[in-house]
């Protein structure tokens, strides 16, 4: 079994250097490691060291030179449509919120096919109707490119803007009133240690 360590971004890819393809839904093309069967009966062991996703048409390198070029399968999904673009934008917040993975297209966004999902893509008033074709969806960064970061950016990120407004209102108010009061303190203390009958005030 042939390990994979590196992924080959479809412009770089030459066809007289492909032995075998791949095809994998988005799970498969999100994960790191694992052992796959190429399409040619060829072993791959995949060994990234990163967190990433493979796009159709990527190909990963063998240890040998080879490379193994990757198909994207198509999966079940919902093609959610409005006739109002703001409920559109509405539901793609609310899909967000509920950390449920969403392609955005121009006119329509997809995501997996779900009874709970199509049930909350009806409920804001959309149309939500079956199709088989690829997925892909925004990279958590956002979906962030985010090729070699992608998931882990977009989680921290989340997490740095709670984190950091949290801790920012309360440490920084906390902060600014201590530092306030300690110059108060100060302040109050200079006056009353050195006030204008111990001679020195106007030093002070």
């Amino acid at each position: 079994m042939l390990r994979a360590t590196t992924i080959v971004r479809k412009p770089a890819v030459r066809p007289d250097a492909v032995a075998d393809s791949l095809t994998l839904d988005h799970a498969a093309r999100s994960r790191r490691q694992g052992e796959l069967t190429a399409q040619g009966g060829l072993a791959v062991r995949l060994d990234l060291d990163r967190d990433t996703v493979l796009e159709d048409g990527d190909a990963l390198r063998l240890e040998d030179g080879r490379l193994v070029r990757i198909v994207a399968a198509p999966q079940a999904l919902l093609e959610v449509r409005s006739e109002n673009p703001s409920r559109l934008t509405r539901l793609a917040w609310q899909l967000g919120s509920n950390h449920v993975q969403a392609e955005i297209g121009a006119e329509a966004l997809y995501v997996l096919a779900d009874p709970v999902v199509a049930e909350l893509v009806r409920g804001q008033g959309c149309t939500a109707t079956p199709v088989e074709r690829p997925f892909r969806p925004e990279r958590e960064a956002v979906a962030h490119d985010h090729s070699q970061c992608g998931h882990d950016h977009h989680h921290q990120g989340h997490a740095h803007d709670h984190g950091h407004a949290h801790g920012h209102d309360h440490g920084h108010a906390h902060g600014h009133d201590h530092a306030h009061h300690d110059h108060g303190h100060h302040h109050d203390h200079a006056e009353h240690a050195h006030g204008p009958d111990c001679g020195c005030g106007h030093k002070h």
